[in-house]
């Protein structure tokens, strides 16, 4: 049986490299590369792979909020985060999103097959210096008590910020959400207000810190 994979990277060089590595295993098939978060859900829906590689920093829609809608809306579907950051709030959050494994950009090959082999046998997956993040954090309950953009805002004021941070406008921003203008502008107000920020600058500041954009783009 051949598992079909879709691989989610803003950077190509990272895409066609994994695409050559997957494509050398005999029961892995690679359906679709997607280089933002939006395209990623897009393709997912279009495409109904087994698993997704996925990047958790992505323009346009960023990779917690992209597993976040690909597994509310195909839960069969495993999502293994790919990414360079062990920040505690990138692993916890993908986790919470429901991605069944989180592996680090540095790790061998081999690990990223064990690890699409893991989740495929329902198991989850975490690179070693990963699971001692995870663990840490079940021990304080850090993630229970810390205030963060998951916590405040909404999946919705969440998207609205991040493509606000990356420089998108207003009309921008609700033609990509396919909503009307003032909706967004409610969102925006909502947002500033959630946060007590009253610039674009103080949200994109937080949008880069909190983990939903990087602005490479």
């Amino acid at each position: 049986m051949v598992t079909k994979v879709l691989i989610a990277d803003d950077h190509q060089i990272v895409r066609q490299g994994l695409r050559t590595l997957l494509e050398k295993e005999h029961d892995l098939k690679v359906v679709a590369e997607a280089e933002d978060g939006r395209s990623t859900v897009r393709l997912a829906r279009e495409t109904q792979p087994e698993v997704i590689i996925m990047d958790v920093a992505m323009p346009d829609l960023n990779g917690i909020e992209a597993t976040r809608q690909i597994v509310s809306e195909l839960p069969k579907a495993k999502v293994i985060a790919l990414s360079m950051y062990a920040d505690r709030r990138f692993v916890v959050n993908m986790l919470k999103a429901g991605a069944s494994g989180y592996l680090l950009k540095d790790c061998a090959f081999e690990e990223l097959t064990r690890a699409i082999r893991a989740v495929l046998a329902h198991k989850t997956y975490l690179s070693p210096g990963v699971s001692d993040i995870v663990v840490k954090d079940y021990m304080t309950g850090g993630s229970a008590l810390e205030t963060s953009v998951f916590s405040v805002l909404t999946p919705r004021e969440r998207e609205v910020l991040q493509l606000m941070s990356e420089g998108k406008s207003t009309n921008q921003i609700a033609d990509c959400l396919h909503v009307s203008v003032k909706t967004i502008e409610t969102h925006r107000q909502q947002v500033m207000h959630k946060l007590k920020m009253h610039s674009v600058a103080e949200l994109t500041k937080y949008a880069i810190r909190e983990g939903l954009t990087t602005l490479e783009t």
